[in-house]
């Protein structure tokens, strides 16, 4: 469990700089230790079922307020890996794994498996198929992953989110 954390830290030290301009992106894949390899597009976020949040603050790292995003729309990450189906020799081993999601300028934020699936904070980390009155079609970023929950909403701000890698600690 030690070795996750660390290597969290080290990948989040290497995508420490915020993102600027992106490519939007109009679908992603998921990859790594899943039994189903996924490509998803906008058109096929529409199958899972929507969640509805009113407004999230985007602060920095010092918790500085950025911009707010309102009316989010979205899909949870944890339905999307669901369908792509986590590989494990037991449920145990679950606990190893992590979750990278990488944008189109390879920005990088990391989950591990029991932060999207044993806790509350799993339940709100969302891929927005719509925000500010409109779809993610027609936002500069089209495809964006966020995690309210955080405190600093803005370091796990994905925008032109292009692919889902699932690893497990070696």
């Amino acid at each position: 469990m030690k070795k996750l954390f660390i290597l969290i830290f080290v990948l989040a030290g290497l995508s420490s700089s915020a993102q600027e301009k992106i490519d939007p992106t109009d679908k992603f894949s998921v990859g790594g230790a899943v039994k189903n390899q996924l490509t998803v597009s906008l058109n096929d976020l529409k199958a899972y079922k929507t969640y509805n949040t009113d407004s999230v603050v985007i602060t920095n790292h010092l918790l500085q307020k950025k911009h707010t995003i309102k009316n989010l729309q979205g899909v949870l990450l944890k339905d999307i890996l669901d369908k792509a189906e986590i590989v494990s020799e037991t449920p145990k081993v679950l606990s190893e794994f992590y979750i990278i999601c990488i944008a189109s300028d390879n920005y990088k934020v990391v989950f591990s498996w029991n932060e999207i699936f044993n806790t509350q904070t799993g339940g709100s980390v969302y891929i927005l198929t719509g925000h500010d009155g409109k779809e993610a079609a027609a936002t500069d970023d089209r495809i964006t992953l966020i995690s309210p929950n955080d405190k600093a909403t803005g370091r796990r701000l994905v925008k032109g989110l292009q692919k889902i890698i699932v690893e497990k600690v070696k």
